[in-house]
């Protein structure tokens, strides 16, 4: 893979998920590095005045007030790395690490926060050799930035705290930078407070959220599509001319999607005609559109701030190079990205409700028109697919439970000079435990649908559906028959949404879908 390179402009959301996922290293342009010296050459004579400049030669948050003497400043910005990395609680996921340092190293290089040029080249050199430190679950208020986080990985640059190597081993930094040939840095004025004052952690966990879900609210309208003709509904409601009649954007895209997937369905035109008695389907199969649309335009809002949030540099203060001088401001705020983190895991539990209400349907002899109960070989004797159905009900339900806005919260910090937080951290680490549920809950929809395929032959699935069923037998997720350990297979399901096969055999039949 190919180094990202990070300049003075906003890095991508590609660039974002290459470097958090992919284990993509970093440099810098020289744009970047010159941006950077600029910067530093503020710093360094605002450092030499006499006059007290907050950030440079004061201390920090209720502390203010105290001018500090050259002499201390180094010990200064040792003690702000050292105090606040005072995380706590289980260890957060390398990619989130690394999406963070990546964001953190990408307001550096905009020249706004006067570090110097050695200590942004040997952020981007951990990135480089997969040095990640070891980040916990507590202690960010999403305000001053995502504090605790950012500072265990300023400690790292210090040479000091634990870390994983790029193979996953636990060590401390010291040993790992000097098995890589990486020398840590001693900061100087400023640069304490600049490598921890950023909504770098919240606005990783977004984009990569945003990256998942673009491809899930494809499998969504695949497994909605398997249940719609699973269940013998009809197609004609996906129609382009009633969705134009509502012209939301997500709606049409997502009718769209349902239309190309259902396309040459032998089991839909099985009753399609005048002998039809199906006036309508029910709202979980015929408002799936609306649905999914909804969620299709919360992500799109979501896109528009987190790209906003990409091109910003959030520290505080900032330099204004151009200008001479270093000004205090509130960037360092998250509302904007806590808000649509929350936005997003409202909507995400409502998609996967929307699926589980359509997985239970087949399920109820009442409803599946014609269908064996549960879908069992020999119901009374085999349980079918009653507990799965479960399974997605628990996590529906926990999904709620995280839809609950950490954002309306706020509690005051810093002896109430932080008065007013965002908790965005706390909305990023709720939605991507609702992400993680709702690839599951697609998953069994799609076991489930599959099944009910198989038993509607000889009529035959879509070349889409087809497909996808295809998918699940080779991969071992069995079709109609007697009762076997479910487990392995929904877990096997999962593997391929969260892979991307299901929606890459579908491209693969009708192209990708939109």
């Amino acid at each position: 893979m190919q180094n990202v390179t990070v300049g003075t402009g906003a890095v991508s959301f590609e660039d974002v998920v290459a470097v958090a996922r992919g284990g993509a290293g970093v440099v810098l342009s020289d744009e970047a590095l010159a941006a950077i010296d600029k910067a530093r050459a503020v710093i360094e004579d605002l450092a030499a005045s006499p006059t007290p400049h907050y950030g440079v030669s004061t201390g920090f948050g209720a502390l203010a007030t105290r001018h500090i003497a050259p002499e201390l400043r180094a010990q200064l910005q040792r003690s702000l790395v050292r105090s606040h990395a005072a995380g706590s609680g289980p260890e957060v996921e390398r990619e989130v690490v690394r999406g963070l340092m990546l964001l953190r190293l990408s307001t550096l290089a905009t020249g706004r926060t006067g570090v110097r040029r050695e200590t942004a080249e040997l952020l981007a050199a951990l990135l480089t050799h997969g040095i990640t430190p070891v980040v916990h679950e507590y202690g960010s208020l999403g305000c001053s930035g995502d504090l605790a986080p950012l500072a265990h990985c300023a400690l790292a640059l210090m040479g000091e705290g634990p870390v994983r190597t790029a193979d996953g081993e636990l060590t401390d930094a010291a040993t790992a930078l000097a098995a890589a040939g990486l020398t840590p840095v001693e900061l100087q004025e400023k640069e304490g407070l600049a490598l921890i004052n950023g909504t770098d952690g919240m606005l990783g966990m977004l984009v990569l959220a945003i990256h998942d879900l673009t491809d899930l609210l494809k499998v969504a309208d695949i497994s909605a599509a398997m249940s719609v003709e699973g269940q013998l509904g009809t197609d004609r409601v996906f129609a382009p001319e009633l969705q134009a009649i509502r012209p939301h954007p997500g709606q049409a895209a997502s009718a769209a999607n349902l239309t190309a997937l259902l396309r040459d369905s032998g089991v839909v035109a099985s009753h399609r005609g005048p002998d039809c008695n199906r006036v309508q389907d029910a709202y979980s199969l015929r408002c799936s559109p609306q649905v999914h649309g909804g969620v299709r335009d919360t992500v799109a809002h979501a896109v528009s701030v987190a790209a906003r949030e990409l091109a910003s540099a959030v520290d505080n203060p900032v330099v204004l190079a151009d200008e001479g001088r270093v000004e205090s401001n509130g960037n360092f705020h998250g509302a904007p990205v806590a808000y649509v983190l929350d936005f997003l895991a409202i909507v995400t539990a409502d998609l996967a409700s929307i699926a589980e209400r359509r997985t239970d349907r087949f399920l109820d002899k009442a409803r599946n028109h014609g269908l064996p109960p549960f879908l069992a070989d020999d119901p009374g004797v085999d349980s079918g697919l009653m507990i799965a159905q479960y399974t997605q009900a628990a996590i529906v339900s926990e999904l709620k439970r995280l839809a609950n806005p950490a954002s309306v919260d706020s509690i005051p910090s810093s002896a109430m000079q932080e008065d007013h937080v965002s908790m965005g951290w706390s909305s990023a680490r709720k939605l991507r435990k609702a992400v993680d549920g709702l690839s599951r809950v697609l998953a069994i929809e799609l076991m489930t649908a599959s099944r009910a395929l198989n038993l509607r032959a000889p009529l035959t699935p879509s070349p889409a559906t087809g497909a996808v069923v295809e998918l699940l037998r080779d991969a071992g997720v069995g079709g109609p028959g007697i009762d076997r350990f479910l487990a392995p297979e929904i877990e096997t399901a999962y593997q391929l949404v969260v892979d991307r096969s299901v929606t890459g055999a579908v491209a693969s039949v009708i192209g990708e879908l939109a």
